[in-house]
């Protein structure tokens, strides 16, 4: 493959993760409550009123930051969105859809897969799937698991047959395929690096202009590089952190920034995914 669509080198791919009202909570009959925010602080035993709170906040007040940020421009995103977060959430799901945004799959609670067996994990791939699909009215094609995939992650996603491509990858600047019963899979890499998650936990990110010069400057480089190869940058938010009123300017900084370059695409994942496969002849994807 050498070009994208419209003879573009470089696809920018924005990433919204909705994981509120699926982070593990003792008050939903979790096992255990996340523990994981700007202060780690675990409370172990009993409700965790504060971590709720703060989860809160990025349906309530992040979003419509965001979403704003994103029509203004005419910008579209991919959700990686957990599927009891939209299951409690499905007007922020339809929004999303309304505003020509992808849904994908990001696990039915936000947690990780690794020590999962293949019964609970295949269930968890589908009931988060189910939930999608009946907040938004069509299942995901695309999934990413909280960080720690099992080993057969990318088997039972292709048992399922729902899936055009997975984020599981952390590995490469472009996507890439993986044979597999039913034929060539997508992998679209992601990226911790831009990403708004480094606003915690000594992440390295202090101010909105943090975020945004990091991420512009991986944009500068791979736009030079595309004149040669393909290639792909993933940028993630979410809502709770990006959508914070001194951090939001930085993805409005990194949207115009990208905007003022014609000859690059910023498209949905499920968008990549498919150019990536007419790029090298694949037939054309569809679910089973």
């Amino acid at each position: 493959m050498r070009h994208w669509p419209n003879g573009a080198g470089l696809a920018v791919s924005f990433v919204v993760n909705v994981e509120e009202g699926a982070e593990l909570s003792i008050a939903d009959g979790d096992e255990c409550n996340e523990f994981i925010y700007e202060a780690v602080e675990p409370v172990e035993g009993e409700i965790d009123l504060c971590m709720e709170s703060h989860f809160e906040y990025g349906p309530r007040a992040g979003w419509p930051r965001i979403r704003q940020a994103l029509q203004d421009r005419r910008v579209p995103a991919t959700l990686n969105a957990c599927g009891r977060a939209i299951a409690r959430l499905p007007w922020l799901a339809q929004e999303a859809v309304a505003d020509g945004h992808e849904i994908a799959a990001h696990g039915y609670r936000w947690e990780r897969h690794v020590h999962m067996d293949a019964a609970q994990e295949r269930k968890a791939i589908a009931d988060c799937s189910d939930a999608i699909a009946a907040a938004c009215g069509e299942a995901p094609v695309g999934w990413h698991t909280r960080s720690a995939t099992s080993p057969r992650t990318r088997d039972l996603l292709q048992e399922n047959g729902g899936f055009l491509y997975d984020s599981n990858a952390y590995n490469d600047d472009i996507p890439f395929t993986v044979p597999g019963p039913n034929g060539p899979h997508v992998v679209l890499p992601y990226a911790f690096d831009t990403n708004d998650m480094r606003f915690f936990n000594r992440g390295g990110f202090v101010f909105a202009e943090d975020f945004s010069r990091y991420c512009i400057a991986a944009f500068d480089r791979l736009l030079d590089e595309s004149a040669h190869a393909p290639r792909m940058l993933s940028i993630g938010l979410h809502l709770r952190i990006i959508g914070r009123p001194a951090r939001i300017s930085g993805l409005e900084q990194v949207l115009d920034h990208v905007l003022n370059h014609p000859d690059v695409w910023i498209a949905r994942r499920d968008q990549i995914a498919h150019a990536w496969r007419a790029g090298l002849d694949l037939p054309v994807w569809n679910t089973r």
